[in-house]
């Protein structure tokens, strides 16, 4: 388990627009870090549908496509956020991923642990959802650790078939 402390740092709107673009170094003047190259390898998609999300509902930015990073030499170590601002009935999703070379360390663990503190402190939220794929067992023993609830599967047209887990957190 790590013993590093993280910051969760909204990208924004500007950043994103960056990313979007391709500019690693315009997106990381804009957040004040030096984002990997992963994040535009791995994520142009992700990105891209945040801006468009932000564009079309503003009030989901503070909530989605935050960094990453190691409080004690601001490395950025992995993305996270939820899928939006909390819905009618108080439910967000949470969304994390650990860099490669920083899996295995307990991030993923902490990553979680920060998302779920998060939520327990917004009076809008009620229910903190995770849906994951059978075949991620890394997530799948993350989520373990705390007591989410398997509450069903759903087939996302982008990942297939998930579990879906929530923790009632209002």
């Amino acid at each position: 388990m790590t013993e590093h402390p993280l910051v969760l740092t909204p990208i924004g709107a500007a950043g994103l627009g960056a990313l979007v673009a391709g500019d690693l170094d315009e997106a990381s003047k804009l957040t004040g870090y030096d984002l990997p190259g992963e994040y535009l390898d791995a994520n142009a998609w992700l990105w891209e549908l945040r801006l468009e999300q932000v564009a079309q509902t503003p009030a989901d930015e503070p909530w989605v496509a935050w960094i990453v990073a190691r409080a004690e030499d601001r490395r950025v170590i992995g993305r996270s956020g939820f899928h939006a601002a909390p819905d009618d009935d108080g439910m967000v999703e949470l969304s994390y991923s650990v860099l490669p070379e920083f899996q295995r360390r307990g991030y993923a663990t902490a990553i979680v642990r920060l998302l779920v503190d998060y939520a327990i402190q917004h009076q809008d939220v009620r229910v903190l959802r995770a849906s994951i794929s059978p075949d991620n067992t890394a997530s799948l023993a993350t989520l373990a650790k705390f007591p989410f609830i398997h509450v069903g599967d759903q087939m996302d047209e982008i990942d297939g078939l998930e579990l879906v887990f929530e923790l009632p957190v209002g």
